[in-house]
């Protein structure tokens, strides 16, 4: 069997999962093969129910677009909540002194992604509603430099631009994303597949765990992989790297209501189609099948 699997660039499990070989052996053994498909956020939950892919990963908005857009996913792992991911931020001489006054204002994001949910949690937080209140652009290289030159109000920044723009005294930190959600990563695959390959989903998420303990081992090289391929500098990428936890865990339930917040908030936004049931998208064979790639002695890791 060929495994074909999404890769999310902001998904850094599986991206340097993807570039080190270590699913590739441990597929070889049972004679079966990997390919590797590029998928953004939203895309890839289209491309698991199409059968494009079989497996995929992302952060934790995508997957509730999909549940309510009526694909049949369900979660095999997740990552530890990463608190310094992300986070609003504004000029330093803007008169937004809290979200409460982002009310009519421009915020470029990632839509669709987190930073969805986390711009939306902010606003419901002040009685102000993501859907009705606010001008949501999707951000692109130009977000940081046009928050400077007075084009947009507010900008969520994640990785090594995160990294630059903390240190940038034009800008201040309007919210931290992890003082208000969890922000992990999250993984999924299709319920056929889970019901008749719980194991092959095992292997995977063993190898997730392989590649985390890669990153962390080697910081260094991980951020130059990442300069070389998505910008920024190597210094940047290395300390949003090291910030990150390197840690997955079987779906729980705290991480179940986690998502039906999230989902609760964005239905009533108008951002998702309808309202969802997050533990629908829960499978017990994969929680037990994660819960011993997670158990098991990590494998030693790649020096490639």
């Amino acid at each position: 069997m060929t495994v074909n699997i999404g890769v999310h660039k902001a998904n850094p499990s599986l991206y340097y999962l993807s570039r080190l070989g270590l699913l590739e052996e441990a597929l070889a053994e049972a004679g079966e093969s990997v390919v590797w498909h590029q998928a953004g956020g939203l895309a890839t939950a289209g491309a698991l129910a199409d059968g494009t892919i079989d497996f995929g990963g992302t952060g934790s908005t995508p997957p509730l677009s999909a549940q309510a857009d009526g694909h049949d996913l369900v979660y095999a792992a997740v990552s530890a909540p990463r608190p310094g991911h992300g986070a609003l931020l504004v000029r330093a001489d803007s008169d937004i002194a809290s979200p409460a006054d982002l009310g009519g204002r421009t915020v470029q994001l990632a839509i669709g992604s987190w930073q969805t949910h986390f711009v939306a949690k902010s606003l419901a937080l002040q009685g102000l509603s993501y859907g009705a209140d606010i001008t949501a652009q999707r951000s692109d290289d130009g977000s940081y430099a046009r928050l400077l030159d007075g084009g947009i109000d507010a900008w969520v920044a994640q990785g090594a631009e995160l990294t630059a723009a903390r240190r940038d005294s034009r800008l201040r930190t309007l919210a931290e994303a992890g003082d208000l959600i969890a922000d992990r990563s999250v993984f999924f695959t299709r319920r056929e597949l889970a019901d008749t390959r719980p194991e092959l989903v095992e292997t995977i998420v063993q190898a997730l765990r392989a590649a985390d303990s890669w990153a962390a081992e080697h910081l260094d090289e991980a951020a130059e992989i990442a300069a070389a391929d998505q910008g920024g500098s190597a210094p940047d990428w290395r300390e949003a790297l090291a910030a990150l936890p390197w840690r997955l865990e079987p779906v729980s339930d705290a991480f179940v209501a986690e998502q039906q917040e999230a989902a609760d908030i964005l239905a009533a936004a108008g951002f998702l189609a309808r309202p969802i049931t997050v533990a629908d998208a829960r499978h017990p064979g994969l929680d037990a099948a994660a819960a011993r790639a997670l158990a098991a002695t990590p494998a030693a890791s790649s020096e490639k």
